[in-house]
């Protein structure tokens, strides 16, 4: 067998980073604010390039490293970006201007995701990032369906939650909400969705 942390560490090395990201990165391990990493990063810069996206909207803002890989991908997409932590989102926004973004492709919201998401337009949203909250993340993914154009995506982050969720045995809380995530989801019949076992697992669902 191949040994797959070698594989998944040079992954991870093959995506080089911008300096506004890397700075992005540094702020982040100083305030101990998780951040996705590099191949999680690129993939979401992708995703969005391959679907024009215009309209994104992301859970979990952080210091803003997500925000800068989802915006990387073209100079008209908007961000709506949501955090709990105003004190994150302040730091964000020392990354977005540094990387010269508009104020007119960002709205950095603070308050609790699904307040906020249930406030936004149907329909409306290429791209859904959700990499916040465990606990309402199950309503997040239905407010999702219904923001999502058809054809839009849908990426979850930590969806293998330390490498937890495929071990049977283990049974904390936050590893049954990655796994019974992943079932509800298979099971769909609004999305269709596969896992990339990027970064910390990556669910990737496209609205049917």
């Amino acid at each position: 067998m191949v040994d797959k942390i070698s594989s998944w560490k040079y992954t991870e090395d093959l995506v080089q980073e911008s300096d506004v990201i890397r700075r992005a990165r540094a702020r982040a391990d100083e305030l101990g604010v998780e951040a996705i990493t590099p191949s999680v990063g690129m993939h979401l810069s992708i995703l969005a390039r391959a679907l024009s996206a215009k309209a994104i909207v992301e859970v979990g803002t952080g210091v803003g490293v997500s925000g800068l890989w989802l915006l990387s991908a073209s100079a008209n997409s908007v961000l709506a970006t949501i955090e709990t932590e105003s004190e994150h989102q302040n730091v964000a926004k020392v990354a977005f201007e540094q990387a010269g973004i508009a104020s007119s492709r960002l709205r950095l919201i603070n308050g609790r995701s699904v307040e906020v998401l249930t406030n936004l337009a149907d329909k409306s949203y290429d791209l859904v990032f959700l990499d916040g909250d465990r606990e309402t993340l199950e309503d997040q993914v239905l407010q999702s369906h219904r923001l999502l154009r058809s054809g839009g995506v849908l990426v979850i982050s930590h969806a293998l939650w330390r490498d937890r969720v495929p071990d049977t045995a283990l049974s904390d809380e936050s590893t049954i909400i990655y796994r019974n995530l992943i079932a509800k989801l298979t099971n769909s019949e609004g999305f269709i969705s596969t896992i990339s076992p990027i970064g910390d697992g990556l669910i990737i669902a496209s609205k049917l």
